[in-house]
């Protein structure tokens, strides 16, 4: 996923959606959600799992980005063209 469609998910996503994020498949995430050794917190609510988009976005590396209205992506995510190169050379 990326980072502007993690930033799109809603405040609480299924474990499916999470584990999409994480790159795994759905038998592993579960597993590790029942376990206890997932990425980040996992909330069950009856038989259903839940995570919180900002403890997704914090254990992806993107806990900066939490708030909806960041403007930019951090300065990792930047893809650096030649043209964009040159400006931070001459910054």
């Amino acid at each position: 996923m990326s980072p502007a469609e993690l930033l799109a998910l809603p405040v609480a996503v299924d474990l499916p959606t999470a584990n999409k994020a994480f790159g795994m498949g759905d038998t592993l995430g579960y597993e590790l959600a029942k376990a206890g050794d997932y990425p980040c917190r996992v909330l069950r609510l009856g038989r259903l799992y839940r995570v919180a988009r900002a403890d997704l976005l914090e254990a992806l590396g993107l806990g900066d980005m939490r708030e909806a209205g960041a403007a930019t992506p951090a300065p990792a995510l930047l893809s650096i063209t030649p043209a964009a190169s040159k400006l931070q050379e001459s910054a």
